[in-house]
């Protein structure tokens, strides 16, 4: 049975910095690209960062480059999102997800799904 699960949400200022985790069982982890969503509440679901099997890959939404790094280790089976000088509008519930396809241009939404964990932003 595969898991993800992520942790690490919280509140935190702006301008202030999480780090999400996400960890996936029940799967070779290092078999599947990997990626960040996030839902904000009226909003649609939307791709945050997205990440290759190897790691040597990654993609990035605009209002997210320059401030959020995604990053895995698979030793660990380990999936990273260090977010930086956040923003109110990065409130929102964060989603992992473990999948078996990979574009650099946009995240592929269909695979196994984390429950989410929440990031919360105040200005």
């Amino acid at each position: 049975q595969v898991q993800v699960v992520e942790s690490g949400g919280g509140l935190v200022q702006a301008g202030g910095s999480l780090r999400l985790s996400c960890t996936a069982s029940g799967l070779t982890f290092a078999a599947y690209a990997m990626g960040w969503f996030r839902q904000a509440p009226g909003k649609e679901r939307e791709g945050v960062s997205c990440i290759n099997r190897s790691g040597a890959v990654t993609y990035y939404e605009d209002s997210v480059k320059g401030r959020f790094t995604i990053s895995r280790d698979n030793a660990k089976n380990t999936l990273y999102l260090q977010m930086n000088s956040l923003k109110p509008e990065d409130t929102a519930i964060y989603y992992c997800m473990a999948t078996n396809t990979f574009y650099s241009t946009r995240c592929y939404d269909q695979g196994y799904w984390g429950q989410g964990t929440q990031v919360t932003v105040s200005s």
